[in-house]
């Protein structure tokens, strides 16, 4: 079974390219709806909560994990690596790699502050490409929009827009979506940018580094059920959730509950 987590739904846009990508696999997604957003939190709280989740999945009978949550993608990493025996996937670097390979020499990045503030994809750009220029902006209002189904409300784009202001001014032609909420917010994301910017889905691109890497681990790859199994655990069961993870995936979703420590 592949696990995913993230501090709320957003990660739901990693289940949603996992089921077209590998629609035989079975997973486990966890939402952890009680304690979002994560990207308000200081390190040591995220660091904590990222290694409750991972191994709440690992409980569960995870052989691979998805870190859908890029604040602990940011943060916790190494920490989460040294708790789990199991490899381990996040939403940066696939990004960045992404992001390299197709600019023109500007970037802009979005996320939480907590992304945002850590200075992670500045530097994982750097790495991979010297010459490319990053620009970083924090958008809190983001998550929240998104667990609350204001994704495509009006609000969410002038939203948007004055969060992109900074980023158009720089001329930046490529952006990273540095949250998994943030690809529900797409179309409000596109209207606040000029014609041309290319965007970077992390979503998108973890479930491709995923598909490459069991494509080339098959002994791996056999540890994995095939029965297209779905779970859906949240640290909160809620009404609301059941309904806007049904909408976001578009068939009907049953919430289970999950106590985390």
């Amino acid at each position: 079974m592949i696990g995913i987590f993230d501090s709320g739904l957003g990660g739901l846009t990693v289940v949603k390219e996992l089921m077209k990508r590998l629609p035989r696999h079975d997973f486990a997604y966890f939402g952890d709806t009680a304690r979002t957003p994560y990207g308000t939190k200081g390190p040591a709280v995220i660091k904590r909560f990222g290694v409750e989740d991972a191994r709440f999945l690992v409980s569960k009978g995870a052989k691979i994990i998805i870190v859908a949550c890029n604040t602990v993608s940011a943060v916790a990493i190494a920490e989460i690596r040294a708790a789990v025996k199991v490899p381990l996937f996040e939403v940066v670097v696939p990004a960045v790699l992404k992001a390299a390979a197709i600019t023109d020499g500007r970037v802009g990045i979005i996320g939480t502050r907590g992304t945002i503030g850590s200075g992670i994809y500045a530097r994982l750009l750097e790495d991979a490409a010297p010459t490319v220029k990053s620009f970083g902006q924090a958008c809190p209002l983001f998550v929240p929009l998104v667990e609350e189904d204001w994704a495509t409300k009006p609000e969410a784009r002038t939203i948007a827009a004055a969060y992109l202001k900074p980023l158009r001014a720089r001329k930046i032609d490529t952006l990273i979506l540095g949250c998994t909420h943030y690809p529900f917010l797409k179309p409000a994301i596109r209207a606040a940018l000029p014609k041309g910017v290319r965007i970077v889905d992390p979503a998108h691109e973890v479930v491709e580094q995923l598909a490459h890497f069991l494509s080339t681990h098959a002994a791996v790859d056999a540890t994995l059920g095939k029965r297209g199994v779905r779970r859906f655990y949240v640290s909160d069961v809620t009404a609301h959730a059941a309904a806007v993870a049904s909408r976001w995936l578009g068939k009907p979703v049953v919430l289970e509950h999950a106590t985390i420590s």
